[in-house]
Parts: C-alpha cells; sequence; structure tokens
C-alpha cells in the first residue's frame, strides 16, 4: 500500500542523483551472480570463433586455461563444460558419452589438475552432443525412449563424478532421472557432489546458436516437443519443480531465461531453493547482435541480467560472464 500523495509525496526526489539512486536499489549484480559456460573441442593449440555467437568461442583442453584464467582471476564460481564432439565419434546410443577419455572427463581433470577448487565445475548431463540423430535420448520405434535412457545418464553421471565433477546438470528432461542419478552418486560415495535439475527446460526456438556451438543443429531430426516443456505452460513446471526436489536436487534451472521470468519468480515464492536461470544462446546473439548494429546500446546487457535476479534468480548462466567486470561498470 502507498501512504501519501502528490505533493508531500513526490518518488522522483530520490531519483535525482546518482548516489541516492544507490542507495535505494533494489537488486545489484555481482561476479558470484555467474556462470560462465565453456565450449570445448578436439585439437591442439585451437581457439574457434562461434559464428552465430559474437565474442564467444571453441577451446581445445590445452588453451581451456585461457579462458578459465579470466573466471578465476573474476571471482566467478562456476564454470559449465559443453562439448563439441566429432562426427565419427557420434552414434544412436551415445556411447561417446561413456567414454572416460572424452573431451568433458579430460576437461574436468585438466581444470581440477591446474585450478584445484578455486573454481566449480558443473557439468551436462544429457545425450545429445554425442548422438548421431542429435536428441537427449536414445530412441526406439521413433520415440524418445525414457527409461532406457535414464540408465545410460546414470553411469554418464557416475563417470563425471568420479573425474571431478563438482555439480551434475541433468538437462534431458527424462521423467524420474533425479532421483535414480541422486540414488546412484548416493551408492558410490559420491554424496557430495549437487545435482543441479534442468527442471523446467522448455522447447524452445532460442537454442539455435547453442547447437551451431556444440555441432547438434544439422543433425537433429524432428524436435524435442516430446520431452521438453510447452512454452505455454507454467503450473507444469512447477509441478516438475516439485518432483525433482522430492527426488533429491539441489538446484533448479529455468531455461531459456528472459521470456521465463515469471517462472523463475514463481518457483523461488514456492519452493524456496536455489534457482539458476539460463540466458541461453538465442537471448545472447539477439542482444549482441543489436549492439553490434546499434539498435540498443551496451547496457542492455546489465538491464537484461537484472531482470533474472528482480525475477528472484540466485545465478544466471551467461556468455556475458567472462565480461561480468566491464558490464557491472554501468
Amino acid at each position: 500500500m502507498i501512504t501519501g500523495k502528490y505533493p508531500n509525496l513526490r518518488l522522483r526526489r530520490s531519483r535525482k542523483e546518482s548516489w541516492s539512486r544507490r542507495l535505494i536499489q533494489e537488486n545489484t549484480l555481482s561476479a558470484s551472480d555467474f556462470i560462465l559456460p565453456i565450449f570445448i573441442i578436439d585439437g591442439l593449440n585451437k581457439r574457434e570463433q562461434i559464428a552465430s555467437m559474437p565474442g564467444v568461442y571453441r577451446y581445445t583442453i590445452d588453451r581451456l586455461a585461457q579462458v578459465v584464467d579470466r573466471a578465476v582471476k573474476k571471482e566467478i564460481p562456476m564454470v559449465a563444460l559443453f562439448p563439441k564432439i566429432k562426427k565419427n565419434l557420434k552414434n544412436e546410443m551415445g556411447t561417446e558419452a561413456l567414454n572416460e577419455n572424452n573431451l568433458v572427463c579430460k576437461a574436468i581433470l585438466e581444470i581440477k589438475k591446474k585450478y584445484k577448487n578455486q573454481i566449480g565445475i558443473m557439468c551436462d548431463v544429457a545425450l545429445d552432443p554425442y548422438t548421431s540423430h542429435g536428441h537427449d535420448g536414445l530412441i526406439k520405434s521413433n520415440q524418445i525412449i525414457n527409461d532406457e535412457t535414464i540408465e545410460v545418464l546414470i553411469n554418464q553421471s557416475l563417470l563425471q563424478a568420479e573425474m571431478g565433477c563438482d555439480v551434475l546438470a541433468p538437462s534431458d528432461m527424462m521423467d524420474g532421472r533425479i532421483g535414480k542419478i541422486r540414488i546412484a552418486l548416493e551408492n558410490s560415495n559420491y554424496k557430495d557432489v549437487q545435482i543441479l535439475s534442468y527442471a523446467a527446460k522448455y522447447a524452445s526456438s532460442f537454442y539455435g546458436p547453442f547447437r551451431d556451438a556444440v555441432g547438434s543443429k544439422k543433425s537433429l531430426k524432428g524436435d524435442k516437443k516430446t520431452y521438453q516443456m510447452d512454452f505455454r505452460n507454467s503450473d507444469e513446471a512447477l509441478r516438475e519443480i516439485a518432483l525433482d526436489i522430492k527426488e533429491g536436487a539441489d538446484m533448479i534451472m529455468v531455461k531459456p531465461g528472459l521470456p521465463y521470468l515469471d517462472i523463475i519468480k514463481s518457483i523461488k515464492e514456492k519452493f524456496k531453493i536455489p534457482v539458476f536461470a539460463y540466458q541461453v544462446s538465442g537471448e545472447y546473439s539477439l542482444i549482441s547482435n543489436a549492439i553490434q548494429k546499434k539498435l540498443i546500446d551496451k547496457h542492455a546487457i546489465y538491464e537484461s541480467l537484472v531482470g533474472f535476479k528482480r525475477a528472484g534468480a540466485n545465478a544466471i548462466v551467461s556468455y556475458y560472464a567472462d565480461r561480468i567486470d566491464e558490464i557491472l561498470k554501468y
């Protein structure tokens, strides 16, 4: 309820000066609010520009330090690893996901060797980078099969935990996988490994540049609407979150971010659990390209990120994270 009335009450008084605006601002950003996604590729001494994502690159394992050093220096708490797998290593079963010498495993070992616990490592638990059909699960009779996929995801999770991954992030949207993975971690003495569940991951048009980055866009057969959520639904997201919390999720991810601020807010208010937002590749590329073309100014980045905090997000996965010190000067 607002007490008082104009002219005794003039809300513009507190907006007049910069120092006053800073005193009353309700939401702030710091480096601690961010997770930096890193794309990794096979080979030596390579840094590849991703054409659809201005300023974002793929790195070979021997050049990971180039980007992780920046993250550590800027005090970003965690990096998230995403591999681009060679086409000849992909198959219908995604078996490369279980190879202890795959790109993700080698990257985990390299980062842990150099940085110990200076920075956390988050790993995607899903099969889409590894399958020849580009889907997050196994296919039988033209259907994404749930329970059989979970068995592979369990083994993928255990392998990543064994390598030293700190936060497992199942992004596949199979029913029941959080509980199965949590039980497997407990039984294998990885009880301290955290689970960040992509519990509200929508079948979205905003993922295109990411699929370019990991090399799954051209191979994807059909769409992912039978397992990712319908963007028209919000109550369903709350049911997904409730199930994953009961099954053992430590944190929840909402993906994409900006079109789903209402979902972030509803989750935070209802469940009081750490909620992360993913400012996905399509959001990033739209903003970055618009800035390059001078359609909007660079402060739109900061504005978009504060939107996540205002909605209730504890942390944001963003491709801007390694430039956050410049962004926060706004």
